[in-house]
C-alpha cells in the first residue's frame, strides 16, 4: 500500500490530488494514513469513477472527480498542495499539457510526484522525445482496444517539468526482477516542486481564511 509521507512528505492539513486514481485505493490510503484534509482521486473513466465511489465513499475526507485530469487541473488554480500519480494520467496523457496544467493547480512549492514506466513492458529503451505509443487494452466492456502511454527517458521528463515551472527534486529506479522467463521491469520514481517559493499547508490554510 502506498504512497508513504516518504515520497509525498507531510500531508497533515493538505489538500491532494491523484491523478488517475483508478479504484481509490491509494487515495484512501492517503486520506486516512498521512492526514491529508482532503484528497480529490480524479479518473476519466466512468467505470473507474463508479468503482471508486462504491468502494471508499465513506472515507473521510475523500472526493471524486470524474474529469480528465489536465482539465480539472486548469480549472482549480492554486488549489492543491500535492499531486502525485501511479502509473496514472502522467502515464496516459500528454505531459505537455497535463504538466502545466498541475503547475497551474498547484501552490508555490507544491509537490508533483509520480511513477511511470522505466522502459517498454519488452524491454524496449524509453523514448528520447515527448511521443506516445499506442498499447493494447481491454475497454471497459470487455472488448479489445488500444490507448496512448508515454514512456520517456529521464532527461526528456526532466525538460518538460522544467518548461512546465517545476523543480526536479530527485529521482530514482526501482527495479523488479519480474518472472523468470519474463522482461526484468523498471519503475521510475520522479518528485518535484512548482517554483516560487516555499510551500506549507499552515501557510496555505491561512491563506484561504
Amino acid at each position: 500500500m502506498g504512497p508513504g509521507d516518504e515520497l509525498l512528505g507531510d500531508l497533515t492539513g493538505c489538500t491532494v490530488a491523484e491523478l488517475g486514481a483508478g479504484a481509490g485505493r491509494q487515495a484512501a490510503h492517503v486520506a486516512t494514513e498521512l492526514k491529508a484534509v482532503r484528497v480529490i482521486a480524479v479518473d476519466s473513466s466512468a467505470a473507474q469513477h463508479s468503482r471508486s465511489r462504491g468502494l471508499y465513499e465513506d472515507v473521510s475526507g475523500l472526493v471524486f472527480a470524474h474529469d480528465d485530469a489536465a482539465v480539472y487541473l486548469q480549472d482549480r488554480p492554486s488549489s492543491l498542495d500535492a499531486a502525485y500519480s501511479i502509473f496514472g494520467a502522467l502515464d496516459f496523457s500528454d505531459p505537455q499539457i497535463l504538466l502545466p496544467a498541475a503547475a497551474v493547480a498547484l501552490r508555490p512549492g507544491g509537490a508533483l510526484v509520480f511513477s511511470t514506466l522505466a522502459h517498454y513492458r519488452t524491454g524496449a529503451p524509453p523514448e528520447t522525445e515527448c511521443r506516445p505509443v499506442d498499447i493494447p487494452t481491454r475497454m471497459p466492456d470487455g472488448s479489445p482496444g488500444t490507448m496512448q502511454r508515454w514512456v520517456l527517458d529521464p532527461t526528456v521528463w526532466t525538460k518538460l517539468l522544467d518548461e512546465s515551472g517545476f523543480d526536479l527534486v530527485d529521482s530514482d529506479t526501482v527495479h523488479d526482477p519480474g518472472p523468470d522467463d519474463g522482461v526484468p521491469m523498471a519503475t521510475r520514481l520522479f518528485r518535484a516542486r512548482k517554483r516560487r517559493g516555499p510551500n506549507t499547508c499552515t501557510q496555505s490554510a491561512s491563506a484561504r481564511t
